[in-house]
């Protein structure tokens, strides 16, 4: 009669313990990381399957959205949040602003050999609180280790996955002349937040992330049934960046009055210090809107209403120009271009 000798393996160290080239290997190390850290916190029924890929639901009617983002934000840790809950927010709210409902996320993770296990089961179990509480799950993954100094601690890509149905489709392309220019509320609060952790600034009133899901206020106000021709959520590159692209898009030209742009305090005083224009600075919880005009106050009573949108307001008209120019009407009655950066004015802030 044959013996067989089963082989006990110490749980992970999520304490003390660090990441090791191992836990790259797709041996035991790697399923054990798997098991007992990703597997626990971001379990469900689809992940459950085991396989190189996820078994979902059809949708039904409509056409699938799909979009993907890499994170590499330092510091991991921040005011208001931190790489994980980022990671699950952002795609969320790139799928969302496509009029899409999102429905599943992806998360590939990139770990440097020595991170150790207790950030990574931080991370993790903020990612897993983000899915949980914005109702769409994590249902395929991967892991890749890197050698020590290879990396930076921790990537993240996430993907995901949505469903807009006919009629609802919103694109970049849309914006028309005589729209109204919204946005949900404060700008700059994620890009500041990181520059001020970063750089160790303290400032009287600490300045958090407002990194969160969109697609609640979302739904909101498309059941306004106000006409909404664009939603877009302003990161890299801030409000300018994105305006700029949505003229370029539509082939049409904007105008904004300063004396409505929406800035903290402490986000202009820290711009201020840093000699960095709010305009252009990231914003990981905040949605531009382009509607018709004549539903403009509509959709912004309904966005204030929400929590997400208490700050909202009317920041700028859409009309016609050949150049496709952003113009700001300025607080001494002047006018200048709000242009495209020529370079990255915040690295690594998402």
């Amino acid at each position: 009669m044959t013996q067989t000798r089963k082989t006990y393996i110490r749980p992970l160290d999520l304490k003390t313990g660090q990441i090791d080239m191992a836990h790259g290997s797709g041996g035991r190390a790697m399923a054990q990381l798997i098991e007992e850290l990703f597997a626990k916190h971001l379990g469900n029924e689809y992940l459950a399957q085991g396989d190189d890929g996820a078994l979902l639901p059809h949708p039904g009617e409509g056409r699938l959205v799909m979009a993907t983002d890499s994170h590499v934000v330092s510091p991991l840790f921040f005011p208001g949040g931190d790489i994980g809950c980022l990671s699950v927010h952002g795609t969320i709210n790139d799928v969302a602003v496509m009029g899409a409902e999102p429905l599943y996320l992806s998360a590939g993770f990139i770990l440097e050999e020595g991170f150790k296990l207790a950030d990574l089961a931080r991370i993790v179990q903020s990612m897993a609180a983000a899915a949980r509480e914005a109702g769409v799950p994590i249902v395929t993954g991967d892991t890749k280790v890197v050698e020590r100094g290879k990396g930076d601690g921790v990537f993240i890509t996430t993907t995901g996955v949505g469903v807009v149905r006919p009629g609802n489709e919103l694109s970049g392309r849309n914006a028309l002349p005589g729209d109204a220019i919204l946005v949900s509320g404060t700008l700059g609060d994620h890009g500041m937040a990181i520059m001020a952790e970063r750089e160790s600034l303290g400032f009287e009133s600490p300045i958090v992330s407002d990194t969160a899901a969109l697609h609640g206020l979302i739904a909101a106000m498309r059941e306004s049934g106000a006409e909404i021709h664009v939603l877009r959520d302003p990161t890299r590159g801030g409000l300018a960046t994105t305006l700029n692209e949505i003229a370029r898009q539509s082939g049409v030209g904007m105008m904004l009055q300063e004396k409505n742009l929406p800035v903290k305090p402490e986000v202009e005083a820290a711009c201020e210090f840093l000699g960095l224009d709010p305009l252009y600075v990231a914003n990981e919880g905040k949605l531009v809107a382009i509607c018709a005009a004549a539903d403009a106050e509509k959709l912004l009573a309904v966005m204030r209403a929400h929590p997400l949108g208490g700050a909202a307001a009317m920041i700028g008209t859409v009309h016609e120009d050949a150049h496709h120019f952003v113009q700001m009407t300025t607080g001494f009655g002047g006018r200048r271009i709000v242009d495209w950066l020529s370079g990255e004015q915040l690295p690594r802030i998402c």
